[in-house]
């Protein structure tokens, strides 16, 4: 809706009350009630009135760019709010990992762009300390983290992702429906490293075991290659291995391993407006779902 003072602006455009108010939808009184209010406001008269037309006083001529200013002012700010609203030119920045990266987010990416093709986004890689830490250096807008990781930082949980135990084929452990933390604790054991906040070796050391920890991998995938060569035994993310069971025997693990997997923001107020709306598509597809898609 355009102002009094972008109606002001309209009739010396036109040089008509009659032509502004057909511009504008509006009827020729309201136009005149919108100027006569706009004079009483400044408390002088602005436009006289004439049978050819309008023209402005010396104190209208005197207010007209000011007038102006606030208009153009008045119309670049409706033009930025189009744009927030269809998050034009909008880059989201992201905190992410592997599980995250290759389940969740590719399908959610592509059905945003369906609505909002403007926006861009930036993943970034990395594990719950590093993730949380751009989170609080503002380096990204949100994150993808353990929310056990981070107890200091408001988080909200979308899902829980199981884990289980990845055993070479013809392992003595794969013909068992089921191991436990002590039998893979006495094997060659390939660590994923998951920053400070290992799901594994915390569930060790609450049972007092020490693991034949012979390799510390960050990579999933390299860490299934090295199972498939018989380097070891690992613990990953059942929905890192969606896919790539091949070479590998998957079985369960007697206790419970798992992880609730959040979003992680700094402040939800002052979070770009692109990346809470995003963020917020995500929280309501995971609520819809009840998990990863």
């Amino acid at each position: 809706m355009i102002s009094r003072y972008g109606i002001f602006c309209k009739i010396i455009e036109t040089g008509s009350f009659t032509k502004t108010a057909e511009l504008l939808g509006y009827s020729q009184s309201a136009v005149s009630q919108t100027i006569k209010a706009l004079e009483q406001e400044t408390g002088t008269t602005l436009i006289n009135r004439r049978k050819d037309g309008t023209l402005l006083t010396v104190d209208g001529a005197a207010y007209l760019p000011y007038f102006q200013q606030i208009y153009q002012a008045e119309e670049a700010l409706e033009r930025k709010e189009r744009e927030m609203r269809g998050l034009e030119n909008s880059v989201i920045q992201i905190g992410t990992f592997t599980s995250v990266s290759r389940n969740l987010l590719p399908e959610l990416m592509r059905e945003f762009k369906k609505k909002y093709p403007g926006t861009r986004f930036v993943l970034q890689q990395g594990e719950y300390t590093n993730i949380a830490g751009w989170v609080r250096d503002g380096s990204i807008d949100f994150g993808f983290v353990n929310a056990e990781a981070v107890p200091d930082m408001e988080v909200s949980v979308l899902y829980r992702d199981e884990m289980v135990a990845v055993l070479p084929e013809e392992h003595p452990l794969a013909g068992q429906k089921d191991v436990s933390l002590a039998e893979l604790g006495r094997e060659p054991f390939i660590l994923l490293d998951e920053g400070e906040y290992s799901v594994p070796e915390r569930a060790f050391a609450k049972l007092q075991i020490e693991p034949r920890i012979e390799y510390k991998v960050y990579d999933d995938y390299s860490i299934l290659a090295m199972i498939r060569q018989g380097l070891g035994v690992s613990i990953l993310y059942r929905l890192v291995l969606e896919g790539f069971e091949d070479g590998l025997e998957l079985r369960p693990i007697r206790e419970r391993l798992e992880r609730p997997v959040a979003l992680l923001w700094r402040n939800w107020e002052t979070m770009p407006f692109a990346a809470r709306r995003f963020a917020s598509f995500v929280k309501e597809a995971c609520v819809e779902h009840g998990k990863p898609l």
